[in-house]
C-alpha cells in the first residue's frame, strides 16, 4: 500500500505563500579563545541567561557570519539538566538570532542556575530580545 501524494503547490514542494528562507549563516563557535573573547566583551545578564557578545575584528574570518555560542556551567546542574538548558539556548538562538543579530558578531548565551531551565520560554525569548537591542544600542 502506498501512501497519498501530498498537493505540490511551488518550488521545492512548499506552498506559495510561504516566504523564501532568509539567508543568514550561524556559526557555532567551539574554541575556548573565541569563548574567552566573548566573555572580555559586552554583557547583558537578564533572568533566564547572560549574553555575551563582541563584535569580531576585521581581521578574522568570515565577516558575514553571525557565530553563536552556548555554554552551562556545572552550577546549573547535572548533565541532564545542563543539557536541556543548553537545548534551550539553542533554540532561542535559531528563533531570534537571525532577526536581531548582526553579521561580524559571536554571542555567547550562557545558562543561570536554576533559571534557564525553569523559566517561561516566551519570557526567556523577550530576554533575548531585550538583551540584543541593549548591546547594539550601546556604543562598542
Amino acid at each position: 500500500m502506498t501512501p497519498p501524494e501530498a498537493p505540490v503547490q511551488g518550488q521545492n514542494g512548499r506552498g506559495t505563500d510561504m516566504p523564501p528562507a532568509v539567508s543568514v549563516r550561524l556559526e557555532v563557535i567551539k574554541r575556548r579563545s573565541d569563548f574567552l573573547k566573548a566573555a572580555r566583551a559586552q554583557r547583558r545578564g537578564m533572568p533566564g541567561f547572560l549574553l555575551q557578545a563582541r563584535r569580531r575584528a576585521s581581521d578574522e574570518p568570515d565577516p558575514s557570519a553571525i557565530r553563536v555560542g552556548f555554554t552551562c556551567s556545572r552550577k546549573v546542574g547535572n548533565a541532564v539538566t545542563r543539557n536541556r538548558a543548553k537545548r534551550r539556548l539553542r533554540a532561542l538562538a535559531r528563533e531570534i538570532l537571525p532577526q536581531l543579530g548582526r553579521p561580524g558578531w559571536d554571542y555567547v548565551l550562557v545558562g543561570r542556575p536554576g533559571a534557564t531551565v525553569t523559566r517561561d520560554f516566551a519570557a526567556m525569548r523577550e530576554d533575548l530580545i531585550r538583551a540584543l537591542r541593549r548591546i547594539h544600542e550601546s556604543p562598542q
